[in-house]
């Protein structure tokens, strides 16, 4: 029987004081019900931001749940109202906006919360301020702020609250609820005026319910509700008893309740509910008594338990279970764990995923690929694990190293899957992620968002130049889905400009198929306009011929720069249509500048790039180069600086132009498109191929195969 099971006994053992029927979800908690019915009829002198805190397992998370069910108008059609206490029952209004948290970021969760609303903003710091300058108030309910985040070790909850709770709580026109940690919860009400903020700890004698918890762990020992058939099961008497023996000793704790109640039911032999002491008092107890009523070594279960504790995302895969025991335990824990089910049963629970790029279910309904993963059964049971590891960080260096080694060969396009997106997790708690962040290839396969989130949590300070590189352009790789070899595409543009050309050279290694190479990038602030060509030669020494051969031109750059710009030399007003103007000329296929005359400068004619097989298009934070036979894109290029300037040789090199500076990417030309077989009976003529771009380049649409550019909404859109 599991914290699902959770129900109330019948109305005739059990009625309330009142006459009332329990909450069929919670089973009690009938205070703090009030309390939120209050808060959400917006009761006179009721306030308007509510937190919910209280220690791990005491109930915060199921009580939100019991609590939105009777909110959302559908689902309380099924619920037995006229039974329940009007006073702890609100109106019938709209549902509330429940945004989850779980996993997500702080600007992943903002932008949860404008899409729900349907705001358009562009930037998280648009979000709030647009909420509270809305006509009309608006209910937000905020459930398990504990699990925000990607990585553990990062201290998501603590940055959600600061930076997005804390300014919704302080909009007049928001409602707020929140489950939040104790130790966040001051901190949410804190700066607010007298009246408007109120934190209900469930731990506090005021909201704890024994009675409650009472009823619940009775009806976990009913037979009625699949407990066996025991003489403390059976008789009420000797039931009811028991029940209020495991809230007393659980003291206020759901969890350790409901533990006590699984652990005894599933091996009652040598039981004795007259013995107070056989109980727990919290969950680590639960699980050193279970351990030793099965005449195991409790260390022993907490060694098995240790990697799931330590586990990031939704659960442990089944087959790195043994040899991650095996790495925190210094020895081989395979036979302790293959008889253990029984031992670990009460606290361990399967999760299925769909399996990586499994496709979707047939015609007939068949299902697709599953992943298997195990996880503890509540956050609270891995906290009193965590709690009892001698040294918690050489445990985390453990299982790193040991996930390290799982990667076959060190390539991380094989490896597990959950491998290669949460060893960044495991190596941050360890202390150890700068180490880790020297692989470029780790870069391109790994989650972007979880990996940005574990860098992001190093001083920036103790990062080396590869990981100072990615931080920056980590944000390309977050707001948009872009595979791995887009991912590469922009990191290796990224290196060149940090002048890290060594890392460039192995993304391309990694055989991926980029897009591009980027030629070269110089540093250089200010550019205004770029533009391609060629400058002709000297002609060799006796040579009379007045032109130079065409084979003879250096393919150059122009860039149009400030004046007082070293090197730089001025052109006149006909040149540049805007008056003189300083120009810098740099090859367009190496890493020099050329001391010329810009004046000697050719630029493509229109019958070049007309007839070149590559268009480039611009849009307001992107731009695309696309074959023009096949109106197909090859290569699209976003910044985290703005473009200023872009031009495209026929030859298929890229210059670009951003606040940070000028680079040359040169994109593969493409192969002709083979010309149709002769017809010999009279065909019609073949209407002529546009050679215009495929789309405008000042069309605002974001095209799907664009990665989204920093410029358009901000923030985690994963």
């Amino acid at each position: 029987m599991g914290d699902e099971e959770f129900m109330t006994a019948s109305d005739e053992e059990h009625g309330s004081t009142e006459g009332y029927a329990p909450h069929p979800h919670i089973g009690g908690r009938t205070a703090v019900l009030r309390a939120l019915a209050a808060w959400r009829m917006q009761w006179p002198g009721a306030p308007r931001v509510v937190v919910l805190t209280g220690s791990p397992g005491s109930g915060r998370s199921r009580l939100v749940t019991g609590f939105l069910m009777l909110c959302e108008p559908e689902y309380r059609k099924r619920l037995p109202l006229d039974d329940l206490d009007p006073t702890t029952v609100p109106p019938d209004l709209p549902a509330p906006a429940v945004p989850d948290p779980k996993g997500l970021t702080a600007d992943q969760f903002l932008w949860a919360v404008a899409d729900h609303f349907g705001l358009d903003a562009t930037r998280t710091a648009d979000i709030v301020p647009r909420l509270a300058a809305a006509a009309d108030p608006v209910t937000i309910v905020v459930p398990d702020v504990d699990r925000a985040g990607p990585v553990r070790a990062a201290g998501e909850p603590a940055r959600l609250v600061r930076d997005v709770l804390k300014p919704l709580a302080a909009a007049d026109k928001v409602q707020l609820l929140a489950d939040v940690p104790r130790a966040l919860a001051a901190e949410l009400v804190e700066s607010l005026p007298a009246g408007q903020g109120q934190v209900i700890d469930l731990d506090d004698a005021r909201w704890a319910d024994p009675e409650g918890l009472a009823l619940q762990a009775e009806t976990m020992l009913d037979p009625r509700f699949g407990a066996p058939a025991l003489p403390y099961t059976e008789d009420p008497v000797a039931r009811r008893a028991l029940a209020e023996t495991v809230a007393e000793r659980a003291a206020g704790s759901r969890l350790t309740a409901q533990l006590a109640v699984q652990c005894v039911l599933m091996q009652p032999e040598g039981f004795d509910p007259a013995d107070p002491s056989q109980l727990p008092g919290s969950v680590g107890e639960a699980l050193d008594l279970h351990a030793r009523r099965l005449g195991a070594d409790p260390r022993t279960l907490r060694l098995m338990l240790a990697p799931l504790a330590l586990a990031e995302g939704d659960g442990l895969p089944v087959g790195l279970w043994v040899p991650l025991a095996n790495a925190v335990a210094g020895r081989d824990m395979s036979q302790e764990i293959a008889a253990g089910m029984l031992l670990a049963g009460p606290f361990v629970e399967p999760v299925e995923l769909p399996a990586e790029g499994a496709a979707e279910p047939d015609a007939d309904g068949g299902a697709s690929a599953v992943r298997m993963l195990l996880r503890l059964a509540h956050p609270g049971i891995a906290d009193a694990v965590r709690a009892g590891l001698a040294d918690p960080r050489d445990a985390q260096t453990r299982i790193a190293m040991a996930l390290l080694e799982a990667v076959p060969q060190q390539d991380w396009s094989r490896a597990d899957p959950y491998v290669r997106d949460h060893l960044a997790a495991h190596t941050l708690d360890a202390g150890l992620l700068p180490q880790l962040l020297t692989d470029p290839a780790l870069f391109v396969h790994a989650d972007p968002v979880t990996l940005r989130a574990a860098v992001e949590a190093v001083p920036y300070e103790a990062l080396g130049a590869p990981a100072r590189t990615y931080l920056r352009t980590a944000p390309l790789l977050t707001r948009s889905e872009a595979p791995a070899a887009v991912r590469a595409a922009l990191l290796e543009t990224a290196f060149v400009e940090d002048g890290l050309g060594p890392y460039a050279d192995a993304l391309h290694a990694l055989g991926l198929g980029l897009p591009w190479r980027t030629l070269w990038s110089v540093p250089l602030p200010g550019v205004t306009g770029v533009t391609v060509g060629s400058l002709p030669q000297a002609p060799a020494e006796g040579d009379t011929a007045d032109v130079p051969a065409p084979a003879a031109a250096l393919p150059v750059a122009v860039f149009l720069v400030p004046e007082g710009t070293p090197g730089a030399r001025t052109i006149a007003a006909e040149d540049t249509g805007t008056g003189a103007a300083a120009v810098l000329v740099h090859q367009l296929l190496g890493p020099e500048y050329v001391d010329t005359d810009p004046a000697r400068v050719l630029r493509p004619s229109e019958d070049a790039r007309v007839a070149a097989p590559l268009a480039l298009s611009r849009g307001a934070d992107y731009l695309r180069v696309w074959d023009r036979q096949r109106q197909e894109v090859v290569a699209a290029l976003v910044s985290d600086t703005p473009f200023v300037a872009a031009d495209l040789s026929p030859e298929g090199v890229l210059v670009v132009a951003t606040a940070r500076g000028v680079k040359a990417l040169h994109i593969p030309l493409p192969a002709p498109v083979p010309a149709p077989a002769a017809d010999t009976a009279a065909a019609p003529e073949p209407p002529a191929v546009s050679v215009s771009a495929p789309s405008s380049p000042t069309d605002p649409a974001h095209p799907a195969e664009t990665p989204a550019g920093p410029h358009g909404r901000e923030g985690d859109r994963s």
